[in-house]
């Protein structure tokens, strides 16, 4: 696993030595970032189930300004941190330990809002939906900004809040990702 490109271009990140962590593929976080394109430049990202940093961390390298990563595991949050001290990132950056569930709400009572929010949680387990319901009630997404699930194919998301517009979906083999933008953009 690897930084693509930007600032810290072909970077080996450190990965886990079990598969508790399924960090995302090379071949799927390069569709993901082409399609995303220049829009990264600037944003404040959001990493949710942050397990090894790797799509904040690439978000990072591609220009993003700042990047909050959010896991409950202290394996991931090794992981991360040994990550953004191999990027060089640690100015940009802010790591949460906890609930993505919850932090999404304490992020919302600090007045915090994201141009993009990666959601890459275990598989089959309903987190998805769960990030889904938070997020409807408490906004921490910019007006226009991105919500990008990685889910599994057999984990149904279930019909999206108001607050979002579904803009893509792209099946990777047993995976999709889901991208939605907030409602307020149109």
């Amino acid at each position: 696993m690897r930084i693509i490109t930007g600032k810290a271009r072909g970077l080996k990140l450190t990965v886990p030595k079990n598969m508790d962590v399924r960090p995302t593929a090379d071949r799927v976080k390069e569709s993901l970032f082409n399609i995303i394109g220049t829009k990264i430049i600037g944003a404040r990202v959001l990493d949710m189930f942050a397990g090894t940093g790797n799509l904040g961390l690439e978000s990072w390298s591609r220009g993003a300004a700042a990047v909050t990563f959010v896991d409950e595991s202290r394996e991931s949050l090794r992981l991360v941190q040994s990550n953004i001290v191999k990027c060089r990132a640690e100015a940009d950056v802010q790591v949460l330990k906890g609930s993505a569930v919850n932090i999404i709400e304490h992020l919302h009572h600090q007045g915090l809002k994201f141009d993009f929010a990666f959601c890459d949680p275990p598989y089959n387990k309903g987190w998805v939906q769960k990030v889904l319901q938070k997020m409807e009630h408490f906004q921490v997404l910019e007006d226009g900004g991105y919500l990008i699930i990685e889910h599994s194919k057999h984990d149904e998301i279930g019909v999206l809040a108001a607050c979002f517009e579904l803009v893509r979906q792209e099946p990777y083999g047993q995976l999709q990702i889901n991208t939605a933008t907030t409602e307020r953009q149109r």
